[in-house]
């Protein structure tokens, strides 16, 4: 599976943005994706995840009520909503796929993308 991410961009504080993932390759519906961040000097983080059917989405308690995470499988893509900005939410964004295993762990992730960046001002 090959992951491309999107969407990322420079917004005030308060503001939104829209993070898109596009996968290639097979049965793409089969696996569990995640969306990660890592900021300078930290480790990346679990942010979002989203089931392989999306049934069953898990948020950091960091970003609960603020993003949505959201797949479509007949067109290979999983987004991630961010509303209400805040500058720590400035990071560079990944999306991940794991097909086997619980939770999100960052080291459990079978196939990463490269990542876009995120910059909240304030």
């Amino acid at each position: 599976v090959q992951l491309q991410a999107s969407g990322g961009g420079l917004v005030q504080a308060g503001g939104s943005l829209r993070l898109s993932c596009a996968a290639s390759g097979r049965a793409f519906s089969g696996y569990d994706m995640g969306w990660f961040r890592q900021a300078p000097g930290t480790e990346r983080e679990f942010v979002a995840g989203i089931s392989w059917s999306g049934g069953s989405t898990y948020y950091a308690e960091s970003v609960k009520g603020r993003f949505t995470i959201s797949r479509d499988n007949a067109k290979n893509t999983v987004h991630l909503q961010m509303n209400s900005l805040k500058p720590e939410d400035t990071a560079v964004y990944y999306c991940a796929a794991k097909l086997y295993g619980l939770g999100f762990p960052p080291d459990g992730m079978d196939y990463w993308g490269k990542g876009t960046q995120v910059t909240v001002s304030s």
